[in-house]
């Protein structure tokens, strides 16, 4: 996925790959983020409490929570 850099708020980069699952969030959402000239304030006002968030590790398996393997949990 290419990732546009930005400096907005707490953002400092934003990416959409329509290959991928975004939970809901279309492809139309992305365009008028990306192009938006106050992109932390167009995220806070219809993205941020409208999505949920999940943060994803690029090193786990597929389905499978980083945390248990790195405790042994499994």
């Amino acid at each position: 996925m290419e990732m546009k850099k930005i400096n907005s708020g707490e953002l400092r980069a934003i990416g959409y790959d329509d290959s991928l699952q975004h939970s809901a969030v279309s492809e139309d959402l992305w365009r008028r983020l990306s192009s938006s000239g106050a992109a932390w304030s167009f995220y806070r006002d219809n993205i941020e409490e409208e999505f949920a968030v999940k943060k994803v590790s690029g090193c786990a398996s597929a389905g499978k929570n980083p945390l248990e393997e790195l405790f042994g949990q499994e």
